[in-house]
């Protein structure tokens, strides 16, 4: 799909210098731009490749001012950089917004869906599915029974919703998750075997959630598990049952979070991070990657280590680990002294 320089202006609500008619159809990297390509510029230190860039257009500050000769038409706007982002987010709109139900696939009679709505081949969608306006699933997709989809969703290809899970709006699920598989639930018998505690809960997301590639959220052995609005969820993260993660938190990828654990909103959790069970993380945490949380953390904790400490206790503490072992040697040759 091609773009002319004025018609991206207009998305952008700029001004083009140079030919309006100069046409695109891919994007770029200033510094390797190459002809029939949209890149931009917002950081000074690249400011000489615009003069070297064979972008056909390249989107620039007000303010730029080039003092040599180039060859890129310009689109100048208030600020490049969020110019260039909303660009990406509308180029993402057209290149996604599949429509219509491709075959074959299995939509149960008693499914329903809303306006725009796209199906690839070879998914299922189970009985009494309810699905929003705008919704868009990715070929060998599962949709289990009973599953509420909100407006403007997009489940990636070969994601596995189970049955009863609540997704809200604007909701992206990308390729290999797995929501609402059952929890880890077994109770030893007097054998020393393991029973399976059956799992009947479900799980919820609310608006505006991310889930990364192959994570999984587990669905509640009672009552719900919770992903409330505008969490992020990187790639291959663990959630287990009944566990709650508060608005707006953003979690990296492979942390694992055990069942019935409440964490607030606002907190941020690097990658590798363990969590115990039965916990209760408060509001705008930070938890540095690779940590193991094992006890209840009060608002605004930063934290580090294996069992975590405080961060500015841990990295005060990591001075001396790494010294331990001249701490020693010069407490036996006291020790020697002494005697």
């Amino acid at each position: 799909m091609k773009f002319t320089a004025e018609q991206i202006a207009g998305i952008l609500e700029g001004e083009v210098v140079g030919n309006p008619n100069a046409e695109v159809s891919k994007l770029s990297k200033i510094e390797e731009g190459i002809d029939g390509s949209l890149t931009f510029l917002a950081n000074p230190k690249y400011n000489n490749y615009i003069y070297e860039t064979k972008a056909t257009i390249t989107i620039v500050n007000n303010t730029f001012v080039p003092e040599n000769e180039i060859s890129t038409t310009l689109i100048k706007v208030e600020d490049a950089y969020k110019a260039f982002s909303k660009l990406l987010e509308f180029y993402n709109q057209i290149k996604l917004n599949k429509v219509g139900i491709e075959v074959p696939c299995v939509l149960s009679e008693s499914a329903s869906h809303g306006d725009h709505f796209y199906l690839g081949a070879f998914s299922y969608i189970g009985e009494n599915v309810v699905i929003g306006n705008n919704v868009k699933i990715y070929p060998n997709s599962f949709v289990g029974d009973n599953v509420t989809i909100g407006d403007n969703t997009i489940i990636f290809a070969g994601a596995k919703i189970y049955s009863e899970t609540v997704i809200g709006k604007n909701c992206t699920i990308h390729s290999g998750a797995v929501v609402g598989a059952d929890g880890f639930g077994f109770a030893p018998n007097e054998n020393g075997e393991y029973s399976k505690v059956p799992q009947i809960g479900n799980v919820i997301i609310e608006d505006n959630v991310d889930i990364g590639a192959t994570t999984t959220i587990d669905r509640a052995t009672l009552g719900s598990t919770v992903i409330r609005k505008g969490v992020k969820l990187d790639n291959q993260i663990q959630i287990a049952h009944n566990v709650e993660i508060g608005e707006n938190t953003v979690i990296a990828a492979q942390t694992g979070i055990a069942g019935s654990t409440k964490i607030g909103k606002n907190c941020m959790i690097g990658g590798q991070v363990g969590i115990a069970g039965h916990l209760t993380i408060g509001n705008g945490v930070k938890i540095q990657a690779q940590s193991g949380i094992g006890r209840n953390i009060k608002d605004n904790e930063v934290l580090q280590g294996s069992p975590a400490l405080g961060y500015a206790d841990y990295n005060k503490s990591y001075v001396h680990f790494k010294n331990l072992p001249k701490i020693v040697s010069e407490i036996q040759e006291l020790k020697k002294k002494n005697n």
